[in-house]
């Protein structure tokens, strides 16, 4: 009777800081404020503890993210130079290999030319 049960499963779901497209969080970069205040990029598996903000791995989305700096305001506290050219590196690595496998971009991630300026 119970057959199928756990196939319907929903991944859980995150907002980009950038955009704001909700989208499975396996799918996004996790910046983490840390229970001691630093900010540091999580190890990919959503673990890390502290309080985290997530990203779309698409360049776009982290400019916009920066520019409005709705990344330190959601850990509440400023972003370290080295951290954002570290998130810089994990997103422009994971958009490449995206773009190579041409998986992940097909599912609509809500990205708009008009989203680059505003």
């Amino acid at each position: 009777m119970a057959k199928g049960r756990g196939k319907g499963r929903v991944p859980p779901q995150r907002t980009c800081a950038g955009c704001r497209t909700v989208r499975a969080q396996r799918e996004l970069v996790r910046v983490v404020r840390t229970p001691t205040g630093e900010v540091e990029l999580d190890d990919g598996r959503g673990k890390r503890p502290g309080r985290g903000v997530y990203v779309c791995p698409d360049e776009n989305c982290l400019q916009r993210a920066l520019r409005t700096k709705a990344l330190e305001r959601a850990l509440k506290v400023s972003i370290p130079d080295d951290v954002v050219a570290a998130l810089r590196e994990r997103v422009a690595a994971l958009a490449s290999a995206q773009a190579a496998g041409g998986s992940e971009e097909a599912n609509g991630a809500g990205h708009s030319p008009q989203d680059g300026e505003g």
